[in-house]
């Protein structure tokens, strides 16, 4: 059995990604990928089920970090915080959001792929699916802290959904429209200040609901 030249890999990929980035995923041409990466049909067959499956393989990394970064969060044990703890890290901040704006401009093409040119694939609902899962990361935090009766507002799982689905709008719109690290490094400013999450679930400190 021949093995597969792997050689061919990284320009076979680099020719899909801006196949993909210039016509989406529906309109992209597996010939066109083909020949731009100076290979066979057949030696994409080799490697992959078909123009979905190179899809998949373009935004793989991207996608495993976006998840790792979320599953890092829902899985945070917020019963083992202190009160200040938990009124902290509730706290939007431009050094916490930094790592995710870094993340998302660093793989800005696959990041623009998964969220604007999915349709047809395994990822078209990429978004609202992650919206979810990052729901879920807020709400455990919520909980705990509504338990403890440091938030005071009632805030349905709905509500949350909608929230965090403007949140991450705001966050991924400017690697859509290839904003500058600069302007993005405003915009991550100006998110903060924008989505107070102390504010939405009236967060107040222990000493605070003393008064």
């Amino acid at each position: 059995m021949a093995i597969p030249d792997k050689r061919i890999d990284p320009r076979l990929l680099a020719s899909a990604q801006a196949e993909f980035m210039k016509h989406g995923y529906l309109k992209a041409e597996l010939k066109t990928i083909c020949e731009n990466a100076d290979i066979t049909t057949g030696a994409v067959y080799k490697r992959y089920k078909g123009k979905e499956d190179l899809f998949n393989a373009v935004v793989e990394n991207i996608v495993n970090e976006l998840n790792n970064f979320v599953e890092s969060r829902s899985n945070t044990d917020f019963s083992a915080f202190s009160d200040d703890e938990i009124y902290n890290s509730c706290e939007m901040s431009y050094e916490s959001m930094m790592p995710l704006f870094k993340l998302l401009y660093k793989n800005r093409e696959t990041v623009s792929l998964l969220i604007d040119k999915a349709a047809g694939t395994r990822y078209e609902n990429f978004n609202h699916e992650y919206v979810t899962k990052m729901s879920y990361a807020y709400e455990q935090f919520y909980y705990e802290a509504y338990k403890r009766g440091l938030a005071h507002a009632e805030v349905t799982r709905e509500e949350f959904h909608v929230l965090i689905s403007s949140f991450w709008t705001c966050v991924c719109e400017p690697i859509i429209h290839d904003m500058s690290w600069e302007q993005i490094e405003e915009h991550c400013r100006i998110v903060c200040r924008f989505f107070n999450w102390q504010d939405v679930i009236m967060l107040k400190k222990g000493d605070e609901n003393n008064v």
